[in-house]
């Protein structure tokens, strides 16, 4: 029996391009191929069970032959299993698609195409090329610039290009170069046609160079342009010093890292990747149900004597709901109890759960709680207090001060990760890393724990480090940290506001 193999589109490079048909058959694949130039992040997608086999193929290092590629994914359709072959770009775009499909079909196993943006289309736009318009030009050709111009047998016909074919897009080009111009102005192409070269469009990574035939190749030199590069050649690359908008973004080109829990971290990294910030994921806590659960029980057993209620973090909010529908019971049990969130973000938590908060302070930590309930008669009040197993004791202390009873309860617990450890300590070593958060002390903490102790400063000195506020920010000075960004307000958005302003 065999499986069925899905020749799957992954675009260009930036992960949100890949078709939503894409995305499902990722999803559903019980064995995924892929490329080098598609994106990681497509990965995260797959099914946990899934079986993921990279066979990068950038110029001059395949990790497999086009012919043992061909044979892998007919072999794995053999066993029975939904097969996704995942191809940067479009898979019929120069992207050798074909040669597979001929290879199932020779085979007797059942296929689907899935197309995908090319690059030819989308380093162009992304560059802020248009490809046609009708001021300029109305004709486009995509032509393969890994082809040697000069041997004897070319498929390419250089005279109608040059004179025929108002915009020119060669992929794979950047080797042949100083050949490809050369053929064009020897079939009349005009020296001061308009020439780009977009190199990882579509990436943080992105990079361009402009200039005209006369002069590209010594411009390419100059700014050390490799592959993977699209050229764009004709009259609408005038266009971009107009309309160029993805390289004005504030953090392109910076590497940042974030630590936060996996489960947390998809707020932080799109934003950083929407302002351009090409993100490492390494996160160095994973939240987990605290050892002991017993006095959590005690306390959901008991919620009717208590007055108040208040969450610190999200993750209070999440395991104490979680816990709660465990028990058998629901929100409702809450609802005689006031409530208090740190922050807006654990507030909007508590509100999916159908509660509203009684009390947000003006600034998101343990301290402003306290202010808060200056102005509140808790004399004798009980008070839940259902958090992190590691947090600090000053909320507590303060409230008993005060003449509450609280009942502080170890809800969850962070533990280590190591997850992408070994790519982080690869950049830091070749000086790739840019910017490092933390985003609470925990993430500090292991953070520290995963770097070696000989190669803390060599490896951190140069980085610059950003925190979501002071009392994270404390931790990663006494840790030994250099901290060059704390966010005035204590919350994602509020870092990522210092980030922009720091680099600004």
């Amino acid at each position: 029996m065999s499986g069925i193999v899905y020749l799957v589109g992954a675009g260009p490079g930036d992960p949100g391009l890949i078709t939503v048909k894409g995305r499902e058959c990722i999803q559903k694949a019980d064995v995924l191929i892929y490329d080098y130039l598609a994106s990681p992040i497509l990965l995260r997608h797959a099914n946990t069970k899934a079986e993921m086999i990279y066979v990068g193929k950038k110029g001059g290092d395949h990790t497999l032959s086009q012919e043992g590629i061909n044979n892998l994914i007919v072999e794995k359709a053999k066993t029975g299993a939904i097969v996704t072959r995942l191809k940067g770009g479009d898979p019929f775009i120069f992207g050798r698609g074909g040669e597979e499909a001929e290879v199932l079909i020779e085979s007797g196993i059942p296929f689907e195409v899935v197309p995908g943006v090319t690059s030819a289309i989308a380093a162009p736009a992304y560059a802020g090329i248009p490809l046609t318009h009708r001021k300029f030009t109305s004709t486009v050709a995509f032509i393969t610039g890994h082809e040697d111009p000069n041997k004897n047998n070319s498929n390419i016909d250089w005279a109608s290009l040059a004179r025929g074919i108002g915009t020119l897009v060669f992929l794979m080009g950047v080797k042949n170069l100083p050949d490809i111009v050369d053929q064009l102005i020897k079939n009349g192409k005009s020296p001061e046609t308009p020439v780009a070269l977009v190199r990882w469009g579509t990436t943080s990574r992105q990079k361009t160079v402009s200039g005209t035939l006369s002069d590209i190749v010594e411009g390419v030199r100059a700014a050390n342009l490799k592959a993977p590069s699209i050229i764009v050649i004709g009259d609408v690359v005038r266009l971009r010093n107009q309309m160029k908008w993805f390289e004005n973004r504030p953090l392109l080109g910076k590497k940042i890292v974030v630590t936060r829990a996996r489960e947390q971290s998809s707020d932080l990294v799109a934003k950083l990747s929407e302002m351009g910030a090409d993100v490492l994921e390494c996160p160095t806590i994973k939240v987990v149900p605290s050892e002991d659960l017993l006095p959590l029980d005690s306390a959901i057993s008991s919620l009717k004597s208590y007055d108040w209620i208040i969450f610190t973090s999200v993750n209070g909010v999440k395991h104490f709901f979680e816990h709660l529908f465990v028990k058998g019971s629901d929100s409702r049990a809450l609802g005689h109890l006031r409530t208090a969130a740190i922050g807006p973000a654990t507030a909007d938590m508590l509100l999916k759960f159908g509660l509203r908060t009684d009390i947000i302070p003006e600034s998101f930590r343990a301290e402003s709680v306290v202010e808060a309930f200056l102005k509140e008669n808790i004399a004798g009040k009980k008070i839940l207090l259902p958090r992190a197993q590691e947090a600090r004791p000053v909320l507590p202390v303060e409230l008993r001060k005060m003449g509450a009873v609280v009942d502080e309860i170890n809800t969850y617990r962070t533990i280590q990760d190591r997850q992408n450890v070994g790519i982080l300590l690869e950049d830091l070593q070749k000086n790739g890393i840019d910017m490092v958060t933390f985003t609470s002390s925990s993430t500090v903490k292991n953070f520290k724990a995963l770097i070696p102790n000989d190669m803390f400063f060599s490896l951190l000195n140069e980085v610059t480090v950003a925190c979501i506020g002071p009392i994270t920010a404390d931790t990663a000075k006494e840790l030994g940290f250099n901290v060059d960004v704390i966010a005035e307000e204590y919350t994602i958005p509020g870092l990522c506001k210092a980030i922009v302003r720091h680099y600004a």
